[in-house]
């Protein structure tokens, strides 16, 4: 085992699992600006000085917690159709934002984001690590000349999620199912039209 490795399901993972979960339970009752590693320590039943020695920030917390929500993400799905799987993609990411707790969470972590840098790049790792998931099946599309060549995959994912955020942050509007297959079908037709190709744009 490598220095520094930790042991699958060992004292150190259990600790890691139980302060995070700890850590969330914290961003959903208070949000951000008033979570404190004290407070998850006693949550989680751990010294304060291990939460302090490993994770040394609220903000620290929020990236970790994010790395776990990615380790633990679904993988993705693979129909063999365009659509089909950006309306997988869409209902995942709907399934996600009206969770109680997801939905809350992922709230709170935005926020963070916005008022600390590490958070921000913790959440914009997240992202890129979900978008490098999924682009793949816009990849094969083109393969498959569903999709005119150039089209650039990780935009059009971009452009599945983007109005379901939309409505968690700005607009308030339910976020269901015939939302979530709207934004899929809607990035898909776009793309089937070569918006997201690298020649389009203003002449």
């Amino acid at each position: 085992m490598a220095v520094g490795a930790i042991r699958p399901g060992g004292r150190t993972a259990r600790v890691r699992a139980a302060v995070l979960r700890a850590a969330g339970d914290a961003l959903v009752e208070h949000g951000f600006d008033r979570l404190d590693l004290a407070d998850v320590a006693r949550r989680a039943e751990v010294g304060k000085t291990t939460v302090y020695r490993r994770w040394g920030t609220a903000a620290g917390l929020v990236a970790d917690l994010l790395t776990d929500m990615a380790e633990q993400s679904l993988p993705r799905s693979d129909t063999g159709s365009l659509t089909e799987d950006l309306r997988a993609n869409a209902r995942l990411v709907q399934r996600t934002l009206v969770d109680p707790r997801q939905g809350a969470l992922f709230r709170a972590v935005i926020v963070a984001a916005t008022c600390d840098s590490r958070a921000a790049e913790a959440l914009h790792n997240f992202y890129a690590v979900r978008i490098a998931e999924w682009a793949p099946c816009v990849e094969q599309a083109v393969r498959r000349a569903e999709l005119p060549p150039g089209t650039d995959a990780a935009e059009v994912i971009r452009a599945v999620s983007a109005p379901l955020y939309y409505r968690l942050l700005v607009s308030g509007d339910p976020i269901d199912e015939a939302t979530a297959d709207r934004a899929a079908e809607a990035a898909a037709a776009a793309a089937h039209a070569g918006v997201y190709t690298s020649a389009s744009g203003p002449n």
